[in-house]
């Protein structure tokens, strides 16, 4: 029989250089769909990857004072980077694929030039607003409040020589796709597709800049670069090797079965990737699956706003596996999702330590305590406990169902109904009571039975979602791996009456929750560095006001500590005039007074002399004050050397 495959992608990242737990929400969920797909037989190609070209990078690299390709290659490959952090959480993608693989581009300008050769681009004027974070194009009827729809920033006018492509042929087959009601879900983004893009009127699409370099060039025509997302939506086919040489797969897995993608980026994968798929005669993805965001005080994460939670931090306080449960167990794929650490220990507490966690830990100490680790089959009686038996196959069928729809959340909420009504049977059997009659020794041997089977059954359904934590709960119960497979799932008897388990290490100890928020609260201030407290800015001034302060370039000639003080700084300059003028300042705290000599300063060289520790001082020198972590600092102000003394700010 011929092998059933399934293709599986997370949309490619855009190379953030502060990657947080909203960037592995995504990637996380379609691993589970991955894994779950494996396990059910099929062959699987889990696409992920990286998007690197554009406006913003080259700005950004720029701003850092390197190349577009050494800005992504160090957040691509570098510590910390995207592939760091997908090893990190137990990511299984069959292929990562950068936009800057020399065999996609090669890719993306055989697909440019093909859509130019049929008519569906062409070459124009374009003239409108962009936004440069989201890389997208807007008209002034799209915008929201002036701004740009999906983020919220300042988007600006752009004008430039451009490619188009013709999205408005294509807008009438775009709509009957979306109503079909099987391409893109949840059925709450098909409305938002089609109310507020296509019925206003599908206007064609720049697909070509020429106002930066990096990205494809269009080979065709010198000086434009391809719209960053024609080279993203197509690495989908280039990394099955469409119109290149380095795989050759694309007949085997396209079309797509699931594009998962965020909801933000809906609207390039259900109205613009179709249309272009459409130009190239390509057939269709099967499903765009858009889920929602993980948010905190009901705004996305994002650098911008200072509110990112760090993967790395909460997998090394928690684990992987907690980590990876919490966001697919809590929250609906489909919505938003409230996200909090409070919740995060909470879930961890509740269903993995108190449910699962017990569970196993209950079942094996008891195989052990009554039975020395092995069950004795000759012992055991064939009371029927149909109930539970049964539970286990209505298990399998519901948690099936669930996953095959995408509702991840459902399909645990499934399993853990198994789990607790597994430690429910425990306190209805009561083994302790059991043990104490030797009469009762096949009774209490079928009971711990079942309940390594319930474990074998929620495990193997846990797989996708946990997968280091449960392969240790099936060393504990003895399940092989033949025993693990979805073939089994669903069924009473699969391990031998005689199985052998052992105690071992608990898998998810319960949490101190004050003790860990605690902790978590030092570790995010560390990491995000020195707090610095900002004052309030003072009442307002006229620049008339301003001006009566009269700034002064100085050079350093000397500077003593003041006998008798701890503060105090004696500092004698040249301020132009001619004749030294002498100024103390209290700044000895933060600086010796050897250090500052030769140094160019600014002072207010206008304010009335005054007696300090008896010597005068005529004027004042400029420092910044800030506050830091509760303590001041001062830093004084400093020129370059060669800006003259005498010289006046303005």
């Amino acid at each position: 029989m011929e092998k059933k495959t399934f293709y599986i992608t997370t949309p490619i990242y855009y190379p953030s250089d502060k990657l947080h737990i909203g960037h592995t929400y995504c990637t996380v969920a379609t691993d589970a769909i991955a894994r779950y797909k494996r396990m059910r037989g099929y062959e699987v190609m889990f696409l992920t990857g990286t998007d690197e070209h554009g406006q913003k990078i080259e700005e950004k690299a720029k701003a850092a004072g390197i190349t577009p390709q050494q800005f992504v290659d160090r957040i691509v490959t570098g510590d910390k980077g995207v592939l760091d952090l997908w090893k990190l959480m137990n990511i299984s993608n069959d292929r990562f694929i950068r936009t800057t693989d020399d065999y996609h581009v090669q890719s993306i300008q055989r697909i440019f030039k093909k859509m130019y050769e049929k008519g569906d681009i062409y070459k124009g004027a374009y003239k409108g607003k962009y936004c440069t974070p989201c890389e997208s194009f807007w008209t002034e009827s799209q915008l929201v409040n002036g701004r740009c729809p999906d983020c919220g920033r300042e988007v600006h006018d752009a004008e430039e020589e451009a490619y188009f492509f013709r999205l408005s042929k294509y807008a009438k087959p775009v709509q009957e796709l979306l109503e079909s009601g099987t391409f893109l879900e949840p059925a709450s983004r098909v409305n938002e597709m089609i109310n507020n893009f296509i019925k206003p009127g599908l206007e064609d699409l720049c697909v070509s800049r020429t106002s930066f370099t990096w990205g494809v060039p269009v080979d065709f025509d010198p000086g434009h670069v391809v719209y960053v997302w024609v080279d993203a939506l197509f690495n989908y086919c280039t990394a099955l090797g469409l119109f290149n040489d380095k795989y050759h797969d694309f007949d085997k897995f396209w079309p797509a079965d699931v594009h998962i993608v965020g909801k933000e980026i809906v609207r390039f994968h259900s109205i613009i990737w179709p249309a272009m798929l459409m130009s190239m005669e390509l057939p269709l993805p099967k499903k765009v699956y858009g889920h929602g965001w993980l948010v905190i005080d009901g705004g996305k994460m994002s650098k911008s706003k200072g509110n990112v939670v760090d993967p790395y931090l909460l997998a090394g306080m928690f684990g992987v596996d907690a980590l990876r449960f919490f966001l697919l167990r809590t929250f609906p794929f489909g919505s938003d999702g409230n996200f909090s650490n409070e919740l995060l220990i909470s879930t961890i507490n509740t269903d993995l330590a108190n449910d699962l966690g017990n569970l196993v830990s209950r079942t094996t100490a008891m195989v052990e305590k009554y039975f020395g680790g092995q069950l004795p089959a000759e012992q055991m009686s064939a009371d029927p406990d149909s109930e539970l038996e049964q539970l286990m196959a209505d298990t399998a069928a519901a948690y099936a169902a669930e996953m095959d729809a995408f509702q991840l959340h459902l399909a645990l909420e499934a399993v853990f109904r198994l789990i607790q009504r597994a430690n429910k049977y425990i306190d209805e059997t009561a083994p302790w009571a059991l043990a104490k009659d030797e009469s009762n020794k096949p009774r209490l041997a079928a009971v711990l039975y079942h309940l390594v089977e319930a474990l074998r059954n929620a495990l193997t359904m846990l797989t996708p979602f946990i997968p280091e934590s449960c392969d240790k709960a099936f060393a504990q119960i003895g399940a092989e791996p033949a025993d693990r497979t979805w073939e089994k799932a669903g069924r009473f008897g699969v391990l031998p009456r005689t199985v052998s388990v052992r105690k071992g290490e608990t898998l998810f100890p319960r949490i101190d929750a004050a003790k860990a928020i605690a902790e978590l609260e030092e570790l995010e201030r560390r990491a995000k560095g020195p707090q610095v407290k900002v004052e309030p800015v003072l009442p307002a001034v006229t620049i008339d006001e301003f001006a009566k302060n009269d700034m002064r370039v100085c050079k350093v000639l000397d500077c003593t500590a003041v006998k008798k003080s701890k503060k105090l700084l004696c500092f004698s300059l040249d301020d132009g005039s001619g004749t030294p003028r002498q100024i103390l300042s209290g700044i000895h705290e933060f600086y010796e007074p050897e250090t500052l000599i030769g140094k160019t300063v600014v002072a207010i060289v206008n304010l009335p002399p005054r007696k300090m520790m008896g010597l005068d001082s005529n004027g004042m020198l400029l420092s910044a004050v800030r506050e830091v972590d509760g303590k001041e600092e001062l830093h004084l102000l400093t020129l370059p050397d060669d800006v003259p003394a005498g010289s006046r700010l303005a």
